[in-house]
């Protein structure tokens, strides 16, 4: 059975040798070299089309990625101004200047001391006319504080801890994180600026998402408990490279837990509990964070600006 099918074998490829041999050699030549170039061409445009939808894929994954780092300062503002205006449209603003002008020091004290003290327009503090224990803040640098709020503090290192805190939330982008991805993703620099100075119909309902997207999350929602403990702990290093004492964020949040424990709103609402997030910063809190006293002419400062302020 070998020896037949070795015969067969062989005189197949006689008959292969004969027909090639019978072939011209030119002939031959051409029809291999284009077959050649067919299966060539095909394979090329089967890779260029895995390549173009990798690199569609690769590109879209980058940029989800690095959307909120590639989006500019600038914008980031825009956006903030916009979230601003809405708080001022559901609060009143509390005036007091020498008040006003404590709290942005306080203020500029801590963010000379953070990683990114200059942003488009600056920060800022102003406070809100209303009872209830709450604070905001914007991606445009905005910071907004309850009276009610203020009077859970009981120094100004108590008070540097609740606008740090604020600050914790700017500088790790925590409200834009609230946009939703679709709406964020064409928030770019000629979107937003368009939608600024010249909307369009499509743009403005645009920039009124994201907008809503933030408030809703800041107001209603609440940002996540893994974002409020990260914003504590920003605030903890913070108060700490500023010479501030941290353990007064403990002081604060008891005197938060302890206002507000018949209340439906406000921090209550929007933040884990008081006594997790106190866990938390005793948690983030070392040695030299722990060593730091709060200093007695902060404190008479502190008094002599609250003498005169009606939330105290």
């Amino acid at each position: 059975m070998l020896s037949r099918l070795l015969i067969r074998n062989f005189a197949y490829a006689s008959m292969l040798m004969t027909m090639i041999s019978c072939a011209s050699a030119d002939g031959f030549s051409t029809k291999v070299a284009s077959l050649k170039d067919k299966m060539t061409a095909a394979g090329e445009k089967t890779e260029s089309k895995v390549n173009q939808k990798t690199d569609s894929i690769r590109a879209a994954g980058s940029s989800f990625s690095k959307a909120f780092e590639d989006i500019p300062p600038e914008d980031e503002y825009y956006i903030g101004r916009s979230v601003a205006a809405t708080i001022l449209a559901n609060y009143k603003t509390y005036e007091n200047e020498k008040l006003q002008v404590y709290l942005n020091n306080i203020c500029q004290a801590l963010v000379i001391n953070s990683d990114v003290p200059e942003i488009f327009n600056g920060y800022h503090v102003k406070v809100l006319d209303s009872t209830e224990i709450n604070a905001f803040a914007t991606s445009g640098g905005h910071v907004f504080i309850t009276k009610g709020l203020i009077g859970c503090t009981s120094n100004e290192d108590s008070l540097a801890a609740v606008i740090a805190h604020e600050i914790g939330h700017i500088q790790l982008k925590h409200g834009l994180k609230a946009i939703k991805n679709d709406r964020f993703m064409s928030a770019t620099k000629q979107t937003v600026k368009a939608v600024t100075q010249s909307p369009e119909k499509n743009q403005a309902e645009e920039m009124d998402g994201m907008v809503n997207d933030v408030m809703s999350q800041m107001v209603n929602n609440g940002y996540s408990q893994k974002q409020e403990f990260e914003a504590d702990a920003f605030a903890v290093k913070l108060l700490e490279d500023s010479g501030y004492a941290p353990s007064e964020m403990v002081t604060m949040l008891e005197l938060i837990e302890k206002n507000q424990k018949n209340s439906k709103a406000g921090l209550y609402k929007t933040h884990p509990t008081p006594k997790s997030r106190i866990t938390n910063v005793k948690a983030n809190m070392g040695k030299k964070a722990s060593a730091i006293k709060v200093d007695e002419s902060r404190t008479r400062r502190y008094n002599e600006v609250m003498s005169a302020y009606a939330g105290k």
